[in-house]
């Protein structure tokens, strides 16, 4: 059984905390952003997987570095890489259900309604991709909450909440590697557990993706060995592209 964010009446307060700590803290990463004036149109998301339903006992927040996504997609029209309506550094992938053990609750309950174009649009500087957005309401939100405005407002506060490091800086960095950048991420950040700092690396050493931790209180927490990916010591590359 799942547990609703209704049910989660002390994590508002931490909902509180964390948008107060840094309201504009995110804004840098999706530098003049400006949303197309009309979005494609949105259709349902057929399920890629089963139906899971377990408990909730954490959760990941996803960020992606859009320059690389761009790059290994060979995407130049989207709203996130064609450039015209603005460049995107780190992106809201998505906020993700854990479970205690096992694999992630996903496509739980009916069929999920389409979200309004307004609540999409709303967040389009965060994750510059209405079928993006649809798709992590589907698969991930309709397991936390029957209300996709609400999935997408905690993930809102979370994301600005957050404090992210120069990549295109770090890029430069000789000999970078992941411990360099969670080092990054610890001096903006203070007070995160280091192991809470998930990487996704390429086969070849390019950064993905970052995955954070948090507990079923929406606070850090460090990350189960299997999400934490490469260690401090593994060479890191990071594609530029800002």
């Amino acid at each position: 059984m799942t547990t609703s964010f209704a049910d989660m009446r002390p994590q508002r307060i931490a909902f509180a905390l964390l948008l107060g700590l840094s309201p504009q803290a995110a804004e840098a990463q999706a530098y003049q952003c400006q949303a197309p004036r009309t979005l494609p149109q949105v259709r349902p998301v057929t399920p890629d997987g089963p139906t899971r339903t377990s408990a909730i006992a954490g959760y990941t927040l996803a960020a992606s570095w859009s320059p690389d996504w761009c790059k290994t997609h060979h995407d130049t029209t989207s709203m996130q890489c064609a450039k015209r309506y603005g460049r995107f550094g780190f992106i809201l992938h998505g906020l993700w259900p854990e479970a205690a053990r096992g694999p992630s609750p996903q496509w739980c309950g009916a069929p999920a309604p389409l979200p309004r174009p307004q609540d999409l649009r709303a967040h389009l500087c965060m994750t510059p991709s209405a079928p993006l957005l649809v798709h992590e309401w589907a698969k991930h939100g309709r397991c936390m909450t029957p209300s996709a405005p609400k999935y997408f407002k905690v993930g809102a506060i979370l994301w600005r909440s957050l404090h992210w490091p120069d990549a295109d800086q770090l890029s430069r960095k000789k000999g970078l590697t992941a411990g360099d950048f969670r080092d990054q991420f610890l001096t903006l950040n203070p007070g995160w557990p280091r192991a809470a700092i998930g990487l996704r690396l390429s086969r070849s050493g390019w950064l993905g993706e970052v995955r954070l931790c948090y507990g079923k209180d929406f606070r850090p927490t460090p990350c189960p060995a299997s999400r934490q990916g490469p260690r401090d010591g593994a060479p890191m590359k990071i594609w530029r592209g800002l």
